[in-house]
């Protein structure tokens, strides 16, 4: 009798941590859909806006331009503050601040509520994306199934972006406009009622005093280049309104850098970009964000515009596409098991190449299986299957106090350069289109567009190659190895703290 007494509350415990994990990992991926998702829900819903609102054409531009910018530019200082001040506690404020910002827009009368409304949905997204990714590797053990985790959330992610177009398509068709920020509502309110009970407080260390200058200089320096990179689709790469913020953002940087030299406490320790599998992952995640990110912009318009969908059948059109995206991500952590995360990383790479040179074959008559299907599914499961081992080594090779800005420097990079790429290749189709207005001339711009990607993820791919720590930074069974270790940790050697535990 007496074990029958002993083995029930062996049992209890164990059932709670899996139960607390799987809240925290469905938590961190349902913020990371909602703050994707508006990057490109918008889109088919800004006609309806500009007739609703009476939007002007540059207006209508900010619609989409205030949530990036300020998205970018706020996101490094919103993980050094879930180091600093928790992370629940930077989750649920990110969170409260985007779902209020949605609300408002929802029901914004003029066009400047709405434009605020924008860029508080931007800024409450830069607190809670890094967030995400740093209560979800806190709350799970180094190793497979962190790589799991993180597979999962990238997966998420990419979804909603992706789903960006069918879901606003749906919403203003059947609802307005309106519900393309409305929906965000009561999803917000019941991710932050489940997190406020299931997400327990953590930090990274001792709080500290922010780092006000250098958060000054960073966030005014990727707001100042995200401005000018979106300014050249409107004013042209040669005008004072894009070269200024194009040269002073990186002046601001470059100040930032030197600032952060000297700091006792640094917004970013410069030492963690001296960790290679940190400084490698990044810039392959900016390249990889800078060539792929343009594919929904331009898959969309060429469904519409040349072969005369509607904006819900072109949305419809893409779902094999988000699902690829969404099967790369999770079958991901599998493969890296065993094959390692460098080896993926360039495999993706090379096979969302591949899928671009096939879309930049497009025809003014091309059919939906050949020029848009097939090649879209190709573009997107690389991109599915490079991301997480990128998150994954990025996310290995930084001490466990430097989790929540590794995390912003990870979001950072794909958002910028997404924006960045989206602008240049913008440009590049505009220069190939030479203001013809015609199907032919507007497809070869969309095809040098893609053949364009195509070659910047084979150079890409390369330099993850040479770049990227050794046969892909992990160790048996996938697990993040010591290869990528430096003086900010060595990654392999301890599990990251439990997000129950006090010290977490």
């Amino acid at each position: 009798m007496t074990p029958m007494v002993d083995a029930s509350p062996l049992e209890k415990p164990s059932a709670r941590p899996r139960t607390r994990t799987r809240a925290v990992v469905a938590a961190a991926c349902t913020g990371q859909f909602l703050v994707v998702l508006d990057v490109s829900v918008v889109n088919v819903a800004l006609p309806s806006m500009r007739t609703d609102l009476g939007l002007s054409a540059p207006g209508l531009q900010w619609v989409v331009n205030a949530y990036s910018i300020a998205f970018a530019g706020f996101m490094l200082l919103g993980g050094r503050a879930a180091d600093i001040y928790g992370r629940k506690r930077m989750f649920l404020t990110g969170l409260g601040l985007f779902t209020a910002a949605s609300l408002a827009g929802g029901f914004a009368q003029e066009d400047w509520q709405l434009l605020a409304a924008r860029a508080g949905q931007g800024l409450g997204a830069a607190v809670l994306s890094p967030a995400t990714l740093t209560i979800l590797t806190a709350a799970v053990p180094e190793g497979p199934a962190r790589t799991k985790a993180i597979g999962t959330w990238m997966a998420v992610g990419a979804g909603g972006g992706a789903a960006g177009g069918l879901i606003g398509g749906v919403l203003t068709d059947t609802l307005s406009w309106r519900w393309v920020l409305l929906i965000n509502v009561p999803v917000g309110v019941l991710v932050l009622a489940g997190a406020a009970v299931w997400l327990a407080e953590g930090r990274a260390g001792d709080r500290r005093r922010v780092d006000l200058l250098g958060a000054v200089l960073v966030t005014a320096g990727l707001a100042t280049t995200a401005y000018g990179v979106v300014q050249t689709e409107a004013a042209g790469w040669a005008t004072a309104a894009t070269l200024v913020p194009l040269l002073g953002g990186p002046a601001l940087l470059g100040l930032f850098v030197l600032v952060e030299a000297r700091a006792v406490a640094p917004l970013m320790p410069l030492r963690v970009l001296g960790v290679r599998a940190v400084s490698a992952a990044n810039v392959s995640m900016l390249l990889l964000g800078s060539a792929t990110f343009c594919m929904w912009y331009f898959m969309t318009v060429y469904a519409q515009n040349v072969l005369g969908y509607t904006p819900l059948e072109a949305g419809f059109a893409l779902v094999p596409s988000s699902a690829a995206v969404f099967t790369g991500a999770k079958a991901a952590p599998a493969i890296m098991a065993r094959t390692g995360a460098k080896p993926l990383a360039v495999a993706g790479a090379l096979v969302a190449a591949a899928g671009f040179g096939w879309q930049s074959t497009m025809g003014v008559h091309g059919s939906y299986l050949t020029s848009v299907c097939l090649p879209g599914v190709l573009m997107m499961a690389g991109a599915g299957l490079a991301s997480t081992p990128l998150a994954t080594l990025a996310t290995s090779g930084a001490a466990p106090g430097d989790a929540g800005l590794v995390s912003g420097l990870v979001n950072t990079s794909r958002t910028m350069g997404g924006a960045l790429g989206l602008a240049v290749l913008s440009t590049v189709a505009a220069a190939r289109t030479a203001g013809s207005g015609g199907a032919a001339e507007i497809t070869a711009g969309y095809a040098l567009a893609f053949r364009t990607s195509a070659l910047v993820l084979v150079a890409g791919a390369l330099m993850m190659l040479l770049w990227l720590p050794g046969r892909g930074g992990t160790g048996p069974g996938g697990r993040p190895g010591t290869r990528a270790g430096s003086r900010a940790g060595r990654p392999g050697k301890e599990p990251a703290p439990a997000l129950h535990s006090p010290e977490a």
